[in-house]
């Protein structure tokens, strides 16, 4: 399940390609599958590396990827890259987790180069505040979130630190029910029924992406979606006087 959408970014041969906060990997796989680049994926846990390692590994004996790949155990807020590094920065689901995310954004741009296009997503703010309410358990874990951001909120973060924004998506509506049923009958309660169900229809989603599902979930995502994307390029202005 993606939540950039490669589109809109236009992934290039030979260009450089930073997933931060990678979790299992999953925008560093399509990015391999979307061109001859070099995917990095990085993430602050060697458990996430693991898993991110063992699937490209089966993915390139499958011949299902084109491009390179390298793995990284790193920090949002001190990236081990120089400056410019990389022609597309993707961080998704990362910054509602991090105290400090204004120097996260300005890592991610610092390694950005002056042409390149950043795409950033967190928890939308309605869902995000539903779940909250309904759980404690939600948000009181080690790793857990610790902010919920309104739309403007991150849009003016982002402007901050001197880039511009392109386009702004919602994704992802089915999966906020999946997290509010969690919520409801207890975020430690993973197999209650309900929710149980729920999530085997999301997986089975997943596999089959039928068009009247991803009908519900466009529609849904005008409403209620999980995430909130948002794709940017630093400002012409910075840029030049670089």
């Amino acid at each position: 399940m993606l939540t950039i959408d490669y589109d809109l970014i236009e992934i290039k041969n030979g260009e450089r390609i930073l997933d931060v906060g990678c979790g299992e990997g999953r925008h560093t796989w399509q990015a391999c599958k979307e061109g001859a680049c070099l995917a990095c994926a990085l993430d602050i846990e060697q458990t996430n590396l693991v898993k991110a390692r063992n699937m490209l590994h089966l993915m390139d004996e499958e011949r299902q990827t084109v491009g390179k790949w390298m793995l990284v155990k790193g920090d949002i807020t001190h990236l081990p890259f120089p400056d410019g590094a990389f022609n597309k920065v993707v961080c998704s689901e990362v910054l509602e987790h991090i105290p400090d995310d204004l120097q996260g954004i300005r890592e991610l741009v610092r390694v950005l180069k002056d042409d390149g296009i950043l795409a950033v997503s967190v928890p939308s703010y309605v869902q995000e505040t539903i779940c909250w309410k309904l759980s404690s358990d939600y948000h009181h874990q080690p790793g857990g979130h610790i902010r919920i951001y309104k739309a403007k909120e991150l849009e003016s973060k982002l402007r901050q630190s001197n880039l511009d924004i392109f386009a702004i998506r919602h994704k992802h509506a089915l999966h906020s029910f999946y997290w509010i049923s969690r919520c409801l009958f207890g975020m430690k309660k993973e197999k209650a029924i309900i929710p149980s169900l729920y999530h085997r229809f999301l997986v089975w989603d997943i596999y089959h992406q039928t068009r009247p599902v991803k009908w519900v979930d466009s529609l849904f995502n005008h409403i209620l979606p999980k995430s909130l994307v948002l794709y940017a390029r630093k400002s012409q202005a910075e840029a030049s006087k670089a």
